[in-house]
């Protein structure tokens, strides 16, 4: 009714905090091992190197797992997926508590990161069902400022339990976590109506072939590309070209997970707003910050600033580039198109990661590092410009009536 314009903006649902719990936990224990790296190694008598590895099993855990688990769940009730996905999270990060030796703690984090991409997939999902459609983009970014709180406090503390109680005891804790998920998931997220017209998983396959949703997969690999690029050798880059000690890398890096929380919650807002101008101007942002980073990072004030700019225009794309996959996908193949997008913001770090190391050894060096990066995140403004273009030039394709996969907005 057109009286609702004049009411006051209704709070988000509590539903959403607790999909950030969740986000927070999983968050917390992707990267708390990169703080617990020597405590592991010496633990278990293997090389700094080889615990080093338990990073990349994870990220190619998520990989994998984001678009299989989805698969393998399509026919369970969002709710019950989201509550299983956390019930593994648990069950995960208790088997790496418990682990024996080096092996079995590998298995247990890529067991553990197989919830990874698919909470955010259904989870992103779930919230733009929870809330009204001019509010979509600010419920992904509520969701997803989980996964940035975790950045900033969880892995920190983690690392603190880890040094003063074992390694083991941040796993512990990370359990514990877990644990208060699955409960917030399962009083507060509401239970869908519509289910039984769930899509069957071959047409939420199908949706995939969209070019529109290929597309937005595309910019979501290349534009968060150009940030692992730098955000992966950041420490180097920190001491070896703004000449910071080593031990003022970790209060930079408050700096950088500040912004990435105050980004994360713009680009969300901007999104409800604007979303295609949003989609092309945060990737615009994160192209120039990128690039200028090559100049300002010889004084130590413009590295500063520039650490924590990285992450407000980071993350500021997050949400939109999340939103502009989901709309994409809508009519049955929402579910798989968002957890495929997660597996693409994995894909866009790992490549990343790569290219920063292939620069760095072959070439022009580490000083280059930040406007090579820049280049993979035009990659990706140039994909979702073309995307936007097709949209304007072709005809539109009939939108499916929102009946088809109701969700309910009250709990």
């Amino acid at each position: 009714m057109p009286a609702s314009t004049a009411s006051p903006r209704p709070a988000m649902p509590l539903a959403l905090y607790a999909l950030a719990i969740g986000a927070f936990g999983i968050g917390t224990t992707e990267f708390v091992i990169m703080g617990l790296l020597v405590q592991v190694a010496d633990d278990l008598g293997v090389t700094i190197a080889a615990a080093g590895l338990l990073i990349s099993g994870y990220a190619l855990g998520v990989f994998v797992g984001a678009p299989l688990l989805t698969a393998a769940s399509s026919r369970l009730p969002r709710k019950a997926a989201l509550v299983a996905l956390m019930v593994v999270f648990t069950l995960g990060n208790l088997a790496c508590a418990l682990a024996p030796d080096y092996a079995w703690l590998m298995a247990a984090r890529v067991v553990t990161s197989l919830a990874h991409g698919t909470f955010f997939g259904i989870g992103a999902v779930v919230a733009t069902g929870l809330v009204a459609p001019e509010r979509k983009a600010s419920a992904i970014s509520i969701m997803f400022t989980g996964l940035t709180i975790a950045t900033l406090l969880g892995v920190p503390a983690g690392a603190w339990i880890g040094l003063h109680f074992g390694w083991r005891a941040t796993f512990w804790a990370v359990a514990g976590i877990g644990v208060l998920a699955t409960l917030v998931v399962a009083l507060l997220v509401p239970r869908e109506r519509g289910e039984r017209i769930r899509p069957r998983l071959r047409d939420e396959v199908r949706v995939l072939g969209r070019p529109q949703v290929l597309l937005g997969l595309l910019a979501t690999v290349f534009g968060y590309a150009g940030l692992f690029a730098v955000f992966t050798y950041i420490q180097p880059i920190l001491t070896r070209i703004s000449g910071f000690a080593d031990a003022a890398v970790s209060p930079i890096l408050l700096v950088f997970g500040v912004g990435m929380i105050v980004g994360n919650l713009a680009g969300g807002r901007l999104a409800d707003r604007r979303p295609v101008a949003t989609l092309l101007g945060t990737l615009a942002a994160l192209a120039a910050v990128l690039a200028l980073m090559t100049f300002a990072l010889h004084s130590p004030t413009a590295a500063v600033l520039f650490t924590g700019l990285l992450g407000v225009a980071a993350f500021a794309t997050v949400a939109p580039l999340q939103l502009r996959v989901l709309q994409k996908a809508e009519g049955g193949g929402e579910n798989l198109a968002s957890s495929f997008n997660i597996a693409a913001f994995n894909l866009g770090n790992a490549i990343g990661a790569w290219l920063g190391g292939m620069v760095i050894v072959h070439g022009p060096g580490l000083g280059a590092v930040p406007w090579v990066a820049a280049l993979l995140t035009v990659a990706g403004l140039a994909v979702a410009w073309w995307s936007v273009r097709l949209d304007q030039a072709g005809p539109k394709a009939p939108s499916t009536p929102a009946t088809l996969v109701p969700i309910s907005r009250t709990a």
